[in-house]
């Protein structure tokens, strides 16, 4: 898992149901870019499920359970 992955977890965890701009916001030393690919690698490979909220707005939630000891 990698560093920008595990970071994202980390919040998706402790913030199920959040919206995209809410784990940008809570990961202040990547950007806005960053998180969105993460993200969306992360969607296509089934590890979080996003749903549009709204025009723009996307909630980001597991569908994996959080094991921080996971390896690389």
């Amino acid at each position: 898992m990698s560093q920008v992955n595990e970071k994202i977890m980390q919040v998706v965890f402790r913030s199920p149901g959040c919206l995209l701009e809410e784990v940008v916001l809570e990961c202040p030393d990547l950007t806005w870019n960053q998180v969105f690919c993460e993200l969306d690698r992360m969607s296509r490979s089934g590890q979080v499920r996003l749903t549009a909220k709204g025009p723009g707005l996307y909630a980001v939630t597991s569908t994996t359970t959080y094991n921080r000891s996971m390896p690389a």
